[in-house]
């Protein structure tokens, strides 16, 4: 008798425990309990860009901070670039991804690329950093020293498929360049970097954050000359008023690269973290969390790494927040535009 009632008090102690902890912590306590393990994956892209690394970083920074508390973890794996990534997101092979604000906008809105097929399942996180043009040529190539210099070149608009070959392709559309009117190869960045250096090609589009570790490449190899070619505000003025490319003015400061003694007045675009709009609210919410609560992480992952800060965090964004994210940003007092806010509520 003695022992069926001390077990008896033992189990009521246990209820009485476990409604405790909903009374004081919520849910949220007895769901960490008991959530199932979290893997991730988030695209990036080639491994000469900027993508990568970034992609990388932060994939480690959340498993470092989430696997044994949360059980979260995230892998990072390459990728064709921005048009791969919208496609695994939407095929639910991927969780995360890396993207180019001129991708992220036109399969927001169903133009473009994805033109009468928008992608409504796309949501954000943050903005991450400008994805800076590098249009490099080679120095006896030059005419006038801005982007119209490409015409008639032998040049690598970027791998078929990549985010590089759509935002190359975009801007010759500004410009009112066809792809026919370059002698086009579709090499990664590595590869276009080689084929420069052999001559087998005169230029390349390159872009990304820099330094970009295939330009450095570039310029530092012994018997080739290269330049970055320029934006003036004309040709910047056209790219955003007849494309969908949503570009600003970037400044390449000086001795960004081997032998680069000038500034270059170049253009950008934001690079965004998005991500499906199915995945859990509280899981997005941490991996929110970690990102801007460890700055000092992502500044030695990469230059790129300094971008990510609150402030900016928003800028540019081309579709809306997922709700974790817009959790954590309201908790930090940061105002969400209204075409920001999840449509599925918060």
């Amino acid at each position: 008798m003695y022992f069926g009632m001390r077990k008896i008090f033992l189990v009521s102690m246990v209820l009485v425990a476990f409604a405790f902890s909903l009374f004081f912590f919520g849910t949220d306590a007895v769901s960490q309990q008991k959530r199932k393990p979290v893997s991730l994956v988030i695209a990036t892209a080639t491994t000469g860009g900027t993508y990568y690394p970034i992609g990388v970083g932060m994939a480690s920074l959340w498993s470092i901070k989430l696997a044994a508390k949360e059980n979260i973890q995230v892998s990072a794996i390459t990728s064709a670039g921005s048009g791969e990534n919208i496609n695994m997101m939407e095929g639910k092979e991927v969780d995360l991804s890396i993207l180019q604000g001129l991708f992220g906008k036109m399969a927001w809105n169903g133009t473009g690329t994805y033109k009468d097929k928008p992608y409504k399942d796309l949501r954000t996180i943050s903005m991450l950093w400008p994805n800076v043009e590098h249009f490099v040529i080679v120095k006896d190539k030059v005419r006038a020293g801005n982007a119209a210099d490409i015409k008639g070149l032998r040049f690598s608009i970027g791998r078929a498929g990549s985010g590089t070959e759509r935002s190359g392709l975009t801007i010759m559309e500004g410009l009112g360049m066809k792809r026919e009117d370059v002698k086009g190869e579709y090499l990664d960045y590595f590869g276009s970097a080689t084929a420069m250096k052999d001559r087998r090609i005169d230029g390349a589009n390159l872009c990304a954050g820099p330094p970009v570790a295939a330009v450095t490449d570039i310029f530092a190899s012994p018997g080739i000359e290269a330049v970055i070619l320029e934006f003036t505000d004309q040709q910047l003025n056209a790219v955003n008023d007849k494309t969908d490319y949503p570009g600003f003015r970037y400044i390449i400061p000086a001795n960004t690269y081997p032998g680069q003694k000038k500034e270059v007045r170049t253009i950008a675009q934001p690079n965004f973290l998005g991500v499906r709009g199915d995945l859990d609210k509280e899981v997005v919410f941490l991996l929110t969390k970690v990102l801007f609560e460890n700055p000092e992480y992502m500044k030695a992952v990469h230059k790129m790494g300094t971008f990510i800060k609150l402030e900016s965090a928003l800028s540019g964004l081309p579709a809306p927040l997922h709700p974790g994210a817009y959790r954590y940003y309201k908790e930090r007092g940061l105002t969400i535009p209204k075409n920001l806010v999840p449509p599925e509520g918060i």
